[in-house]
């Protein structure tokens, strides 16, 4: 089969890959932009048959490598939910993409290729009835070990979902969730709570109740200005729309939802410690769907799921939640690397996790003070 590749272009990026499938929101031309500010490359690469039409495609990422402010002539290479293939299937197909993306990683000096795509393993949670395997994904994965990719143990993204059907109507949509839920939903309504949309003046408020989540909840958080630059870009593009929830006109609790082709996703969820008895992240879910399908999206994504579906697992509560709202678990092969430097990819490996922990420490410390003097 012959083929050619060609750079992408801002014009007409977003609208080619909405039609290809595991289309996503980090594969748009807005991430690519957004993740300057950490220091990432963009380039954007097609592939087309002889007869010109696309059957791949791809948001690559590339970063120099920095070492206590000693940049090294080695970079990273990152693909965010990529690649974009049109039939995972066909292995003369992804063998192409994979040679030319090995190719690119050795001409930009590449210690390894990380790629996840958004290829499906199955449908929920194994061992239980009604689960549903993809027999075609677990052979993909076979293959993969075979040619060299290994799996990450830097997922990057998380490696298990949870998505809603929206296509079903909104009784419909409200009738499958557990009954617990239905009833936070009415809760939170009685009480007060009411939903607005937010703008691009609300910005500093949700970053400052996200610092305040990530404290409570105990995860890590980046910089403000990180946040702040992903929001702007996506807000602007109208490809995200921030919610605020709010008791007697006071902010209580927000999300950011993202909407790119027939899809939205919740990645951003914050909240203050006032009034969190009145339930607002429930309504803040039921109003960010029922916006979801008016805007024509089929999916919505509550992006993350448990690795093991255990009740120890750290994300078992926020799992627990999800499914209240009719979720169906969706699990991804997860992310694989490609080493193109054996040796230094071992390094690499070894070192990383130890330098995410102090970045980690330091990112907890620096949010505690900004919580602070906010």
């Amino acid at each position: 089969m012959e083929y050619r590749v060609q750079a992408g272009n801002r014009e007409d990026w977003d609208q080619l890959i909405s039609g290809l499938p595991g289309r996503h929101f980090l594969q748009s031309w807005e991430w690519g932009e957004a993740k300057r500010i950490s220091a990432w490359q963009p380039m954007h690469r097609i592939w087309l048959d002889q007869e010109e039409q696309v059957f791949a495609a791809a948001l690559i990422l590339t970063r120099a490598i920095e070492f206590k402010g000693i940049r090294f002539p080695l970079r990273l290479m990152y693909l965010p939910r990529g690649p974009l293939i049109c039939n995972w299937k066909d292995q003369s197909l992804v063998s192409k993409v994979f040679s030319d993306l090995y190719a690119l990683g050795r001409e930009q000096k590449v210690i390894f290729i990380k790629i996840d795509p958004e290829v499906e393993l199955g449908r929920g949670i194994p061992g239980e009835e009604g689960t549903l395997e993809h027999q075609w994904t677990h052979e993909l994965v076979s293959s993969l070990k075979q040619g060299g990719w290994v799996p990450s143990q830097e997922q990057v993204q998380f490696k298990n979902t949870m998505v809603i059907d929206l296509r079903p109507d909104a009784e419909q949509l409200i009738a499958t969730m557990k009954q617990k839920t239905r009833y936070n939903i009415r809760l939170a309504s009685r009480r007060g709570v009411s939903i607005r949309p937010g703008n691009l003046n609300d910005l500093d408020l949700f970053f400052q109740m996200y610092a305040e989540t990530s404290i409570r909840d105990g995860f890590t958080i980046r910089n403000p200005e990180y946040y702040l630059t992903v929001w702007k870009e996506f807000i602007s593009a109208g490809l995200a729309e921030p919610l605020i929830a709010e008791v007697d006109g006071e902010p209580i609790a927000g999300v950011i939802i993202f909407k790119f082709a027939d899809r939205a996703w919740f990645m951003y969820g914050m909240s203050r410690d006032v009034h969190r008895e009145k339930m607002p992240n429930y309504l803040l879910q039921w109003e960010a769907m029922k916006r979801a399908k008016q805007s024509g999206c089929l999916e919505y994504d509550l992006w993350g799921a448990p690795d093991e579906f255990v009740s120890n697992d750290d994300l078992w509560g926020v799992y627990r939640f999800k499914a209240g709202l009719g979720a169906e678990v969706v699990r991804l092969i997860g992310a694989w690397d490609f080493p193109l430097n054996r040796l230094l990819y071992r390094s690499y490996t070894q070192v990383i996790p130890r330098m995410l922990d102090r970045m980690r420490q330091r990112g907890d410390n620096q949010t505690r003070g900004l919580i602070q003097s906010g």
